[in-house]
């Protein structure tokens, strides 16, 4: 579905662009490999945009160095709730196509499944939970910088998926860089993945493990997620996390 840069990304557009994934390929290709990317959901203009609002930090609550916290070397900067039109039109948009994967997943692994149909019901839960600051994130990473294997977990109540949407254009404005998953498959060595980030496009991405099939049926495979070395360039990326943090 190609975009229109010249409509602005109101809620409606959003879902149309989000609509214009095949999301039946998408979960299966999450199941087998536990990331799979959608179809563009920026255009490069309003990728420069959004990474032009780093340095915006009223737009910000926090800044991380990762080095300080020997995460790796780079920074990225949590959003407030006030969150830029685009992010919060996303983040909306996707939830409701995620949620089914989500409910599946816990299905299979005999978990509960506490995701409302809505994500202000998810997030309200949250934040009666304790849970109530912003976990979406832009990331700013230049020559030499990397972030070490992770997840995203802030607390009890956890999505079980999360996005992460390039905002430069990979093997032009930046080298290196991969988007890293190593992966923990039940009685086996670990598997990894590393995948370039297409410039505007989405990468679905388990938050902390997914169904595998084995020969007893279903068991967690668990994940974690990373960035690989930076060799030149600037690479910026938009997380979108759907649990707040405590």
């Amino acid at each position: 579905m190609p975009l229109t840069p010249a409509v602005p990304l109101t809620p409606a557009e959003a879902r149309r662009r989000v609509a214009g994934t095949d999301w039946a390929a998408l979960a299966a290709e999450l199941d087998e490999h536990g990331c799979a990317p959608t179809a563009p959901l920026l255009g490069p203009e309003e990728c420069r945009e959004l990474a032009a609002r780093y340095e915006e930090p009223e737009l910000f609550r926090t800044t991380v160095d990762l080095a300080r916290h020997r995460f790796g070397s780079g920074e990225y900067r949590y959003f407030t709730h006030d969150l830029p039109g685009p992010v919060a039109a996303l983040r909306a948009a996707l939830y409701p196509r995620l949620l089914p994967i989500a409910r599946d997943w816990a299905a299979r692994l005999d978990r509960p499944a506490p995701w409302p149909d809505t994500l202000d019901a998810w997030l309200a839960r949250c934040h009666a939970a304790g849970q109530d600051r912003s976990a979406q994130i832009l990331l700013s990473y230049g020559p030499g910088d990397w972030n070490a294997l992770h997840r995203d977990v802030f607390g009890d109540l956890v999505f079980p998926l999360q996005v992460v949407i390039g905002l430069d254009a990979y093997g032009e404005d930046y080298t290196g860089g991969e988007f890293l998953m190593v992966e923990q498959r039940p009685r086996a060595q670990s598997r990894g993945t590393a995948t370039p980030l297409r410039q505007g496009h989405g990468l679905v991405f388990t938050t902390r493990d997914h169904p595998v099939r084995t020969r007893r049926g279903w068991s967690a495979g668990a994940v974690r997620h990373g960035v690989s070395t930076v060799r030149t360039g600037r690479r910026r990326t938009l997380g979108l996390v759907f649990h707040d943090a405590s």
